[in-house]
């Protein structure tokens, strides 16, 4: 997978556990930072975007290599297919220095609406718009 976000994370001391490595249930919040800027990224780049309605459906994550305090990271975000009422979205956790995969994970976001607590389409815009900033076509898939 080809990445074209990428957002540097600053490690907290208080991300670290007792054996001295980030905590794995700290790399949910570097996922989230990760899809909160890319998708920002994303509505920045189009004027007439308006705010998409997402929740998350499911998430897998597979823990890879531990994170240490010292280590300069990264979360990569990538969306790899889009349907019409949800979209896969990969991320990676990497060492910023030597690129090395620490984690990674595939999140399915679908539309939604909170007004009326149902699931809806994902705008035209939008899945162009995210067509667009990943450069491919070929996204757009049933889901």
């Amino acid at each position: 997978m080809q990445f074209k976000h990428t957002l540097p994370i600053q490690l907290r001391f208080n991300d670290v556990d007792s054996l001295g490595h980030v905590n794995n249930t700290v790399y949910f919040s570097f996922y989230d930072l990760g899809k909160t800027a890319y998708f920002n990224e994303i509505k920045n780049s189009k004027d007439s975007l308006e705010d998409a309605g997402l929740v998350i459906a499911n998430i897998q994550v597979n823990f890879l290599l531990p994170v240490f305090p010292n280590e300069k990271i990264a979360v990569q975000t990538a969306v790899s297919e889009i349907g019409n009422k949800s979209f896969k979205l990969f991320q990676q956790v990497i060492d910023a220095d030597t690129e090395e995969i620490k984690c990674v994970c595939q999140t399915v976001m679908v539309g939604y609406n909170i007004e009326t607590k149902t699931t809806e389409s994902i705008s035209d815009a939008w899945k162009q718009a995210i067509s667009d900033f990943e450069g491919r076509d070929d996204l757009m898939k049933t889901l």
